[in-house]
């Protein structure tokens, strides 16, 4: 854990102000805490859809344990690798400043756990409050290998609205009825798109909508008129997600541990790795209403789980209602059509910071960034080009795909200066133009470059100079722009100090 020390020298008329302030900063270094913790990554059975499977888990949960901190609080976590599998664990969301090594993709910031070996992760909550999570950042295992990360404020410093009575993780992911390595392994092996989930999940239970799921379906009980906070959270390997309470409404303050500007919705849109904090008020006639959430699909042409997971939520006095005659079926919520793009970019757009920020307006420099599946060309046909018309799918930047390094990973070998790991020569566009506005990508933009490579790039504005960016005020940043090549849609990538967030869960470091 790295320690501060800090001198100051005081004023010759030392003043009561001067002795207030001074206090009162220690005092704020002394009511952050050091949270010590042990993650044993095991094999668990679990059963789900009518049959039981070894479950990559943490200390046996799935989810895995939840994690409850303060804003400037410090973490020490302790992990254990008792499977078989290389692992390593991401804290989504955190802002690792000055601390990447503790930021947990697999051969990016460090090397696997091995199998029986330990690691541990020490990192400190800086100026963040709301809801991230954790999850394996090795291959597929986070499928089932995550948990809840909530910051609450400082000791003495309040929310920026009304405390809410309960305050409920809600976890979405999708569950797949094999081994998720199993379902990665033979994507990778055939070249083909890998098989979609069998079942969505809230907290780790498919809902009353699947075959052997109605008696370990979700339930949460309020009362009438409470106000809760539902901290959303999308753990999904790789889908969107419509969510929504039947006949309640929803007020959004705070997405990925930020607070927004509040805004009413009846359903919220969130991709993988994305949280979402909303306040929900009991204010409907006492019973049983579902909540839900199933797939918003951007890709055309792409198979996907079309299917809808469920948990319940219970008014305490719904049963003296139902002996009065009134039913005990739960409502189900409205949730948009799997193609309604419009609900999902009315949703988005709605998102503000608490206040305004002035930004740059004058640019000085135009970064393009096209990302998507390519298709490899094969040789000749084989059993590993499943792909479309005997090809391989490539997922690639610029035209340039993404290769593992075996050896070291890439932030220690930039930090030792070891050769032979990565070359510092990416584009800063695509080698091939096309128009990515189009609906199809044009057969040339396939055939990317399989490589491991890196620029110098630094997307923060220093001495004047600015990068070509649009404004956005939510979570109070600034968001350039690139196109998505699957589905012809924008998306949107956030900048940070020390690397490039894309927003359906592609991170990508910028060395420097």
């Amino acid at each position: 854990m790295e320690a501060y020390n800090r001198t100051v020298k005081p004023w010759c008329c030392f003043s009561f102000f001067a002795f207030f302030m001074t206090f009162t900063f220690v005092a704020s270094f002394t009511n952050a805490e050091t949270h010590y913790r042990t993650f044993v990554v095991q094999e668990t059975p679990v059963k789900r859809l009518c049959r039981t499977h070894n479950t990559m888990t943490v200390n046996g949960q799935f989810p895995g344990p939840t994690l409850l901190v303060r804003n400037g609080d410090s973490l020490v976590i302790k992990v254990v690798n008792n499977i078989r599998y290389n692992v390593t664990i991401h804290w989504h969301g955190i802002r690792q400043m000055r601390n990447p090594w503790a930021d947990g993709p697999v051969f990016v910031t460090q090397c696997p756990i091995r199998p029986g070996g330990t690691y541990t992760y020490r990192y400190t909550i800086e100026n963040q409050e709301g809801t991230l999570w954790w999850h394996a950042h090795s291959q597929w295992l986070r499928a089932t290998v995550y948990g809840a990360l909530i910051i609450y404020p400082k000791l003495g410093s309040p929310f920026p609205f009304t405390l809410p009575k309960q305050d409920i993780p809600i976890l979405l992911g999708e569950w797949f009825d094999r081994n998720p390595m199993d379902v990665l392994k033979l994507a990778q092996f055939t070249g083909a798109a890998p098989n979609v989930s069998d079942a969505y999940t809230i907290n780790g239970q498919p809902g009353d909508l699947y075959r052997c799921s109605k008696k370990e379906t979700v339930k949460f009980s309020v009362d009438a008129g409470e106000t809760i906070l539902l901290r959303i959270i999308n753990a999904a390997l790789n889908q969107e997600l419509f969510f929504a309470v039947a006949n309640h409404k929803l007020t959004v303050v705070g997405a990925d541990a930020a607070y927004t500007k509040p805004f009413t919705t009846n359903v919220v849109e969130i991709g993988p790795g994305q949280t979402t904090n909303v306040l929900m008020t009991a204010d409907q006639r006492p019973g049983r209403y579902y909540m839900a959430a199933r797939a918003y699909q951007t890709a055309q042409n792409a198979t996907f789980d079309n299917t809808t997971t469920t948990a319940i939520i219970e008014y305490k006095s719904a049963a003296c209602h139902a002996k009065k005659g009134a039913s005990s079926i739960p409502i189900l919520p409205m949730l948009p059509a799997f193609n309604d793009t419009n609900t999902a970019i009315a949703f988005t757009s709605q998102f503000r910071s608490p206040s305004q920020r002035p930004v740059p307006t004058k640019i000085d420099h135009n970064l393009i960034f096209t990302m998507g599946l390519g298709l490899f060309n094969c040789s000749r046909p084989g059993p590993r080009c499943q792909g479309p018309n005997g090809t391989r799918f490539t997922a690639s930047m610029n035209n340039v795909s993404f290769v593992l390094p075996t050896r070291n990973s890439i932030m220690q070998a930039y930090y030792q200066g070891n050769l032979g790991i990565f070359t510092a020569n990416f584009p800063g566009r695509s080698s091939r133009g096309y128009s990515i506005t189009q609906a199809m990508c044009p057969g040339h933009c396939g055939n990317p470059v399989q490589g491991l490579r890196f620029t110098s790039c630094n997307l923060v504005p220093q001495y004047n100079s600015y990068f070509k960016v649009q404004v956005s005020s939510r979570l109070r940043t600034t968001r350039c722009i690139f196109m998505d090549t699957i589905s012809s849609s924008l998306e949107q990538v956030s900048v940070t100090l020390t690397q490039v967030k894309i927003r359906q869960h592609l991170t990508f470091l910028t060395l420097r």
